[in-house]
């Protein structure tokens, strides 16, 4: 598609130079880090309107936005939480732009309204961050965010008459909260006041406090502190009331675990500390539970007497399978709920408490388990799922009766049958192999000419499985392959392929895809003129590196809110928390690393790079929106190719946690749009009409 020239925006560059362990490193742009400066804002309004002229001129924009409305009018339900005959839980209807939070009486009962964001803020910039239902129903602990922050603020409602409590707590940002039996208080977690530490830590020191209800929460009291500010703790109880778990993540493959026993009194007591491995624990029915990849990376499920919870009297209930990871578990009264991810596709077990009677639960496709709801002392079992053709539902099954239904679902309006579904192996350049979802529309040619979106992740140990996602129910119905690679550095094969993409490793992630991206086009599905890559994130940070390292492979790069600055990262918002993940430039050997693949310090000038969207968030609070300024000024100072680098800065919006419907219709429209348009995709064309 041939487009009208774009204005150009004029970047000043500045004679910047650090010099980290004997090397110099310029930084011409680095004024464009300050977000606040009038200079910073007036060049950033500059770049969305050279973007809007850009995307203004893709024919069938409108249409294309039009459809993207539509799919996501595509509900969403939730998996409920069941107390003792009462539920709460999440279903978004079509025309909303956050879901709400219902409270049922009975399984089959009336749904009223708990919480509507949408009814707080017609706008749709509040978000719900997260909720707690009290274990016997009466009582719930939310999460409200404004602008896309995360920043929570703690509320409480009676769930019985649906009436606020007074009781507001500040600083909740991701809270884990463990009710007291009797409803009377609760553990959670929270994060200093401003002033309270030094400035800039503010996001750090996260603490677990006791609150009680009516009681003034600056005054609650202070349970655990870890002894170094970017640790992370989270808290569970067990159903008496006994005994209190405090597990502390140190890295992203390390926790520790406090337990104390409050009928006596006692202090918190290290179970386990010091130990290279991960760490779920929680006390109920006597014992004590816990999920742990200490003996092998793929993790098993034991069980302990807590008042002897030495790791050599632990028992096994679920050892660890060889090929399949032990994701989640979950209690009822006589069962045990585990969650696998096998090959990357969900698989769910039923087994008593002593590992025996196991039987599997027959899931409707390959695809994967979004969620688990039990409670410890009932009979029932209800889960999400869905996959790339399969709309999110909802199943319940009777534990007693073992009769199984569809509890809640969405209709899609999406034909399954239209798309093939498959997974393929390719070679990384080790020899490793990686497994990868390719999904296109059904009986499509192999002729080397398909438009292709590759995307990944690859990081923090989580896992891309198959789950349905609107946007890209789009790209398929438009003759579109969608392959999704399953990357080291990801939680597909357990600990040791998280840790085989991590720190000095964090290479292998990038070969990886680029092994992927090299076997779609070796097999005839597509071509480097008709290829793109994307991702978000960690994933932008994917995206910037195969952009730097082949930009003879792919026709077009989406980045979103991404990672890019690999050497000043860890400055910024709450980014030391990742270090135990990348690491840091301040070290001597681990700057070496991180500047070998740092895709701002990868660009290099009259290299013709492919046409590139980068799209970030001003209230972004996890990854500063200065990464995507940066790569956008070096990227159109450096690229010889004539094809465009945007860059797109969304106004209130963060991250993307909580984002309104209402602002993902625009920036999806704008993200599809650029694709569409740079590898030749006719928008208005769909499959079937």
């Amino acid at each position: 598609m041939t487009f009208p020239p774009l204005p150009d925006v004029a970047t000043r560059r500045d004679d910047t130079v650090d010099v980290l362990h004997g090397v110099p490193i310029p930084d011409p742009w680095r004024w464009l880090e300050d977000g606040e400066s009038a200079e910073t804002r007036a060049w950033t309004d500059a770049q969305n309107a050279r973007t809007e002229a850009y995307l203004s001129a893709v024919p069938g924009r409108e249409e294309l936005r039009a459809r993207i409305a539509e799919l996501l009018r595509i509900g969403s339900v939730g998996v409920p939480t069941p107390l003792h005959g009462r539920y709460v839980h999440a279903r978004r209807e079509g025309g909303q732009d956050h879901a709400v939070l219902y409270v049922r009486d009975g399984v089959h009962g009336p749904d009223r309204v708990a919480v509507d964001v949408n009814a707080l803020d017609p706008a749709g910039t509040t978000a719900l961050d997260w909720y707690y239902p009290s274990d016997d129903g009466r009582l719930l602990a939310y999460g409200l965010s404004a602008d896309g922050s995360e920043s929570s603020v703690l509320h409480l409602l009676d769930l019985d008459t649906l009436a606020p409590l007074a009781d507001v707590i500040p600083r909740t940002r991701a809270a884990s909260l463990a009710w007291l039996p009797d409803s009377s208080g609760f553990y959670y977690t929270s994060y200093p006041a401003a002033g309270t530490v030094p400035a800039g830590e503010e996001h750090y020191h996260r603490a677990v406090r006791l609150h009680r209800l009516g009681h003034e929460p600056a005054r609650d009291e202070l349970v655990f502190e870890p002894a170094e500010k970017e640790h992370w703790p989270g808290v569970s109880l067990s159903p008496d009331g006994r005994w209190l778990v405090v597990s502390v993540s140190r890295t992203f493959d390390q926790t520790d675990v406090y337990l104390q026993d409050r009928e006596r009194g006692g202090p918190l007591v290290p179970i386990v500390r010091d130990l290279p491995a991960s760490f779920d624990a929680y006390v109920a029915h006597g014992r004590l539970w816990v999920r742990t990849n200490l003996h092998a990376p793929t993790y098993g499920l034991y069980a302990a007497d807590p008042e002897k919870p030495a790791i050599d009297r632990w028992t096994t209930v679920a050892a660890p399978h060889p090929e399949a990871v032990l994701e989640s578990f979950a209690l009822t009264r006589r069962d045990v709920a585990l969650s696998y991810l096998e090959r990357a596709a969900s698989r769910l077990v039923i087994a008593r408490h002593d590992g025996a009677r196991r039987r599997r639960v027959e899931l409707p496709a390959l695809g994967s388990v979004y969620g688990v709801g039990t409670e410890w002392d009932g009979e029932e079992l209800f889960y999400g799922f869905s996959s790339y053709a399969d709309p999110p539902a909802i199943h319940r099954i009777d534990l007693e009766s073992g009769v199984k239904e569809c509890w809640g679902s969405v209709e899609a309006g999406v034909d399954p049958e239209q798309f093939e579904v498959k997974q393929v192996t390719c070679t990384s350049k080790d020899a490793t192999p990686i497994t990868m979802f390719v999904v296109h529309p059904r009986g499509m040619p192999l002729d080397g000419t398909n438009p292709t979106y590759l995307t990944g992740y690859g990081g923090f140990n989580i896992s891309m499985t198959p789950a349905f996602s609107r946007s890209l129910i789009l790209w398929l119905e438009r003759g579109g392959v969608l392959a999704v690679p399953n990357l080291r550095g990801g939680g597909e094969y357990g600990e040791s392929w998280h840790q085989a993409g991590m720190l000095e490793r964090k290479q292998n992630t990038f070969d990886d895809c680029i092994a992927a991206a090299e076997w779609l086009v070796a097999e005839g599905y597509t071509s480097p003129a008709r290829l793109a890559v994307g991702g978000g994130s960690n994933g932008g940070l994917l995206a910037g590196a195969m952009l730097t390292q082949r930009p003879d492979l792919f026709r077009a790069v989406v980045i979103q809110v991404p990672l890019l600055d690999m050497l000043r990262y860890h400055r910024f918002l709450i980014a030391r928390l990742w270090i135990p993940e990348y690491g840091s430039a301040d070290d001597a050997a681990q700057f070496e690393w991180l500047r070998a693949y740092s895709p701002y310090h990868r660009v290099v000038d009259g290299t013709p790079y492919p046409a590139v969207l980068l799209a970030t968030a001003e209230s972004d609070t996890r990854v500063d929106p200065l990464h995507a300024r940066k790569m956008a000024a070096r990227l159109q100072a450096a690229s010889s190719s004539g094809h465009p680098v945007l860059l797109r800065l969304e106004s209130k919006a963060g991250h993307g946690a909580g984002k309104p419907v209402s602002k993902l219709v625009d920036e999806l429209a704008d993200v599809w749009s650029f694709v569409f348009a740079e590898l030749g995709v006719q928008a208005p064309a769909r499959l079937g009409g």
